[in-house]
């Protein structure tokens, strides 16, 4: 496989530009999708070919995927708010469908197609596996559901006859998270002393680089139409924000927080960001989803694919070295 061109779309973005470098270090050619208004930060110290487009954009998609052998799919609206909620689900399922229709039509060999956990459904008492789906109507939130109904999308053209394996990755943490993700804002927020407490909930922790082998292993040794987690650690808030202080030398937050006192902030955040235009660091869909723990079992990959995670801690670690670096954290 080595030495064929491969595209990438969401290379500009974190995950996207994980996988591109594995890709590029693998001895692969590699084209990546960027839109032409992007920050290009991340597809800047290795060596690819960089096609202006956008996954809505039929005519960029057929002129990005000319002589690609593979596709990896992995550009995405990853926003939890929007001023027009609606816009988050238009964006991945359409997006989705333009660039599975531009492989198919360019004859493309084999899809990684970038799904997440955030399509299954959190299990009280278990690990969630690949058979807990979710459905529009149970998913939690419009990104959530903007990502089953894009999941739905590939699985119909997979019936009949796209070449492509779906990778849910739990949630990535690691260098390169330049918006950053929500996730990411958290670790910011928590090594600048700014969360002195915690919700209870829990969530599956993955270097952003283990999610990124994942997808090579999945172009591998992937079944087609299949679904594997790539997921690291499970942990509860609390775990990871004493985790962090610990890497940062502060205090861990002293307080466990009830959740219902937050949704009067979680409407007056977003009511602001209505006019600002700045997504709000809290929402009414991040404490709905707050109450699960959202807990992933890895066990399928680690079996097919020969897929391994790190730990949370040296995820952290990395990401909280790049943050410091790039000046996010003091």
């Amino acid at each position: 496989m080595s030495g064929d061109l491969v595209l990438v779309t969401g290379a500009s973005g974190f995950v996207g530009s994980a996988v591109a470098r594995k890709l590029a270090e693998r001895g692969h050619k590699v084209r990546v999708l960027v839109r032409k208004n992007s920050v290009r930060a991340n597809v800047t110290g290795f060596d690819c070919e960089i096609a202006e487009g956008d996954m809505r954009d039929a005519a960029s998609l057929a002129a990005a995927m000319k002589d690609a052998r593979y596709v990896f799919h992995v550009a995405a609206d990853y926003r939890l708010w929007a001023r027009d909620p609606g816009e988050i689900v238009e964006n991945n399922r359409e997006g989705t469908r333009n660039v599975m229709q531009a492989a198919r039509d360019a004859q493309v060999e084999r899809i990684v197609y970038t799904s997440s956990v955030a399509t299954l459904k959190p299990k009280a008492g278990r690990d969630a596996t690949e058979q807990d789906r979710a459905t529009i109507e149970t998913a939690i939130g419009h990104y959530k559901k903007s990502k089953v109904a894009a999941e739905r999308v590939v699985e119909e053209m997979v019936a009949a006859g796209l070449p492509a394996v779906l990778v849910s990755p739990s949630t990535p943490i690691g260098p390169r998270d330049i918006k950053p993700t929500p996730t990411g804002r958290i670790i910011v927020e928590a090594a600048s002393g700014r969360m002195p407490a915690y919700l209870d909930t829990g969530l599956n922790l993955v270097h952003v680089d283990d999610v990124a082998d994942g997808h090579l292993l999945a172009l591998e040794k992937g079944r087609i139409g299949e679904t594997y987690i790539l997921g690291g650690q499970n942990a509860t808030l609390a775990q990871m924000l004493f985790a962090i202080a610990k890497l940062v030398g502060r205090k861990p937050p002293r307080w466990q927080l009830p959740r219902g006192p937050l949704y009067p902030l979680a409407h007056a955040a977003e009511a602001v960001a209505r006019f600002t235009g700045h997504e709000p660091f809290l929402t009414v869909d991040a404490l709905d989803m707050s109450k699960h723990h959202m807990f992933f079992a890895s066990t399928k990959a680690e079996t097919e694919l020969g897929y391994h995670a790190r730990t949370y801690a040296e995820a952290l670690a990395d990401a909280l070295q790049w943050f410091r670096k790039a000046g996010y954290v003091k």
